[in-house]
């Protein structure tokens, strides 16, 4: 006995439960010998109970006060012995001065969820009818590290060659056509594992799968009477858990490892794994909010305040999160580092980043901690991160987000202007020649692996609707068509949403394939939305944020249905991943470095070499040298793409290879559905080696062989 630690053993006991004094690190739940130790957080609250619960019961079967001495600083910490884990709930009482003009809000009444806790129980099915009268409805539950990873790790894949499909769990395999067991979860997704991989990207970004809860402010759409409810899910309820409701197993407490074993096939295909994490804001609101977790056990310390107590909304949502308060941003750096390592999780694509680097008074910093402390962190160092580099308070940071050398960008920039050159607006071929090169006006010291290029995304119109509705059309959302952006770049075609009509469906489908292409053949990371190769409609809603409906489920008929576009993608990206010159890391340098006698690009328009950079100018040519992929040190074809937006066929003359090499038609978004793209090795030689006919609002690309 006399090697046994003393520190196993209880010192004090309450209501027949043992406990002694615990260790404040880490913060949250954590077992130990014998027990389990709980350590939370609080500046202002003058007491902390425990509260336990056996899983389910309405109510709890223990509330253990944490004795003074058991209180080291602002920490509250004690080791329970003798629980029983798995079957475990637990929550917090928190007591303290409420006073809401100087920031406190503590309140002993409600039982509050650990902001640490890694898995949270009472939303355990998706849209299962909630109880109401519920006491303690989110309730905090241990997690078992105990998941069998084989040898797997995260992929660490350059980020340049990655093809990123952004995708929402419940909103893949949902419809009833994707013919699957356990549609709208995380096995879901396994099932379809083989598409992915046929498709050809080696990414995918999950829309947000920390737990959240799709009744927040759920209502009944007065239109049709279908339930309105929080689909995507950005306003997080706890960080550190994934959603019960997205695992088949979530109803039996298994969502950890439902989770885990996808990211673990995934990898086992080459696919690696981003989430979308909201650290932006939380799902308690402004003050007319529920006191789930943060605001109950710290409100000063979590989230922004004015000098009147109020809630700065730099999210749109009602709060933003503190993140540069040293604690939050501790919070922050452990959720990551816990996903990185427990979940192997590749990377995070931030929400409204630019509040991340906003000061407690809301003010920007030019030296942020928390991007900064994200950027060096040793667990991180070979995460992607990538920024949404906005807010919804008008802090617009693309190109100048703080990146200490690590951060990459969605690239709204890029979305605006190749959306605009699409319909065919003036004055944009010089900045398109910038975006295609992946943005050197907007990152010139940080490269091209700072732009993840898109067209489309699940916050606006899909690929589709971009080309089938000039406006908005969101009545089904309950709120009058008043809610989502109304500047979308689209254009209709000449009708307004579905038609009969061949030559107009033709040109929508030719859009389509355009966008895909000067995608593919940009420099940066490419990102597509989930259906966009399919042809998936929302019908013209642009914020379907609400809707648990077919309009954000993806109908796997499209794929015969529109089996070009579907065909058309596969290929274009084949493309993309066979040509090492379209995935640079760094940027370009237009002359010739190596010798072959060609720059590593030059731009040309309809004659050769002679680019039309006027502002009437809908077209634009440009060639890169294959001797100078990856900064010369990889020897690749040579490309050629010529991009006409103008209204009329117009006649490209060809640049002259030389050594014998001939042009090659790889694709024409102005063919029919059978000869628009070849198959890489069987792309015709050009029987006109001079010039080439690009048919109006098309685009070509060849390649010298």
């Amino acid at each position: 006995m006399a090697d046994i630690r003393i520190d196993y053993y209880p010192t004090h006991e309450h209501e027949g439960i043992k406990f002694r004094r615990g260790r404040p690190l880490p913060f949250g739940a954590t077992m130990v010998p014998n027990g389990v130790n709980f350590s939370v957080y609080s500046s202002a609250a003058i007491s902390c109970t425990l509260v336990l619960f056996e899983r389910g019961e309405a109510q709890p079967y223990a509330e253990i006060p944490f004795p003074d001495e058991f209180r080291i600083g602002d920490v509250f910490c004690m080791t329970v012995f003798d629980l029983d884990y798995e079957r475990l709930e637990y929550g917090y009482r928190m007591d303290g001065p409420f006073i809401p003009e100087q920031g406190y809000r503590f309140d002993k009444n409600i039982i509050l969820s650990d902001p640490y806790s890694k898995v949270l129980g009472g939303r355990d099915t998706w849209r299962a009818e909630p109880n109401w009268d519920n006491i303690y409805p989110y309730r905090s539950r241990l997690a078992f590290e105990d998941f069998d990873w084989e040898n797997d790790h995260p992929l660490e894949t350059p980020i340049e060659d990655l093809s990123i499909y952004e995708m929402h769990v419940r909103g893949f395999t949902s419809h009833p056509s994707a013919d699957i067991k356990n549609g709208g979860t995380f096995s879901g997704i396994r099932s379809k594992i083989p598409y992915l991989k046929s498709l050809g990207i080696n990414c995918i970004e999950l829309m947000p799968i920390y737990e959240f809860d799709e009744w927040e402010n759920s209502r009944v759409n007065p239109e049709n009477g279908e339930m309105l409810v929080n689909y995507w899910g950005y306003s997080t309820v706890n960080f550190f858990s994934p959603k019960a409701g997205y695992a088949a197993t979530g109803k039996f407490g298994m969502q950890v490892d439902e989770l885990k074993t996808l990211i673990k096939e995934l990898h086992k295909h080459g696919i690696e794994v981003f989430l979308d994490v909201v650290f932006n804001h939380t799902a308690e609101g402004d003050h007319r909010g529920h006191t789930i977790s943060f605001r109950g056990i710290d409100n000063k310390t979590y989230y922004m305040l004015t000098p009147e107590g109020y809630y700065f909304n730099f999210s749109g949502t009602g709060n933003t999160l503190n993140c540069n308060h040293p604690v939050v941003r501790n919070m922050v750096l452990d959720c990551l580092r816990y996903w990185a390592s427990e979940y192997h999780i590749d990377g995070f694509r931030f929400d409204l980043a630019a509040i991340l680097g906003r000061a407690q008074d809301g003010s920007p910093l030019s030296n942020p901690p928390l991007l900064e402390s994200l950027a060096y962190d040793p667990v991180l160092a070979k995460c992607k991160l990538v920024a949404e580099a906005w807010d919804a308070g008008g802090l617009y940071q693309v190109g100048s987000f703080p990146a200490y050398g690590r951060w990459a960008e969605w690239n709204g920039k890029y979305r605006d202007a190749v959306r605009r050159f699409l319909k065919g607006d003036t004055g944009l071929v010089g900045e398109i020649s910038q975006r295609i090169q992946g943005s050197p006006d907007l990152y010139s010291s940080r490269g091209p692996t700072a732009s993840i290029n898109f067209v489309a995304c699940h916050d606006g119109f899909t690929l589709h609707d971009m080309f089938a509705y000039n406006d908005k059309h969101n009545e089904a959302n309950g709120e009058n068509n008043n809610d989502g952006a109304n500047d979308n770049n689209s254009w209709n075609c000449g009708w307004e949403g579905p038609t009969d009509d061949p030559a107009i469906n033709f040109l929508r489908h030719k859009q389509i394939k355009n966008a895909l292409t000067i995608l593919m053949v940009s420099q940066g990371t490419p990102m597509i939305l989930m259906g966009d190769e399919m042809g998936h409609t929302q019908r013209g809603n642009n914020n379907t944020y609400c809707q648990d409906t077919e309009w954000n489920w993806l109908n796997w008929d499209l794929l015969n249905s529109n089996a070009d576009l579907f065909r058309y993608a596969q290929l274009i990206l084949r493309f993309r991943r066979a040509h090492p010159v379209l995935r640079s890391a760094t940027h370009f340098r237009h002359y010739d470095y190596v010798g072959s006698g060609l720059p590593d690009i030059s731009f040309h328009g309809t004659h050769a070499w002679r680019p039309d950079w006027s502002e009437s100018s809908r077209t634009l040519g440009f060639m890169l040298c294959g001797n100078h992929a990856k900064g010369g040190t990889i020897t690749d074809d040579t490309i050629y793409v010529a991009m006409n937006m103008y209204w009329e066929p117009l006649h490209f003359e060809l640049p002259v290879l030389e050594g014998g090499a001939k042009w090659h038609v790889f694709a024409n978004t102005d063919m029919s559905n059978s000869q628009d793209i070849h198959a890489i090795g069987e792309e015709p030689i050009l029987e006109d080696q001079s010039s080439f006919f690009v048919g109006s609002r098309s685009v070509v690309v060849l390649v010298a062989k």
